[in-house]
């Protein structure tokens, strides 16, 4: 059954159906999580400038993916007056400073394991032509306990074990040595039946 995050309600009965079925679905979520193994950059698109800089995520097979979208940088000042001539006139004015460095890679600096609870994050910085990424991926929830196996049979050598030298637990009874007298004998039937009630508290364990 899926996993229902209300149950079990409260002050419910205990019920193992119910929370057997719950673990089952929250194991069933937790299984598909996928794992990330690996990050690639799909796409680098240029903005005009001013535009705000975007990064979208998408995971595919346990490879994340990134398109990024970053803006032109603005054009630069206009540069300063050329000297005048000697007795000519002043010079025409200097020409634009040049283009920037453009971006030209992305590198994955690390990815850091955070706890189950927390959210996935990406930092980004760019040090003029590569862009840095360290990610922060949450670990999957353990899951819950197998159940105990069924008990084994009980070997030869362990029965032979438990119940060996029980035989020599009636050694402390001694034996009557009577010879039966012909005609009846209220003492010898007294220690006959003493004597077995001795041996059967001794056959006791």
């Amino acid at each position: 059954m899926p996993f229902d995050p209300t149950k079990p309600a409260e002050n419910s009965p205990n019920s193992s159906a119910e929370m057997r079925g719950q673990l089952t679905g929250l194991k069933a979520l937790i299984d598909a999580v996928p794992a990330i193994t690996a990050a690639a950059v799909d796409a680098v698109n240029t903005l005009p400038a001013g535009d705000p800089a975007s990064v979208s995520v998408s995971v595919t097979g346990g490879t994340l993916h990134f398109t990024f979208n970053l803006p032109a940088g603005n054009d630069g000042p206009a540069g300063n007056d050329g000297p005048a001539g000697n007795d000519g006139p002043a010079g025409n004015d200097g020409a634009e400073g040049p283009q920037g460095p453009p971006f030209a890679s992305a590198v994955v600096d690390s990815v850091n394991t955070l706890d189950p609870w927390e959210n996935a994050t990406v930092d980004a910085s760019f040090d003029g032509s590569t862009v840095h990424l360290t990610f922060g991926i949450p670990r999957g929830y353990d899951g819950p306990s197998g159940s105990d196996g069924m008990p084994g049979e009980v070997s030869s050598a362990d029965l032979n074990n438990a119940i060996g030298g029980t035989s020599a637990n009636t050694n402390s009874v001694s034996t009557l040595g009577y010879t039966a007298d012909p005609d009846y004998n209220a003492g010898q039937m007294q220690d006959l039946m003493s004597k077995m009630d001795e041996l059967i508290n001794a056959l006791r364990r």
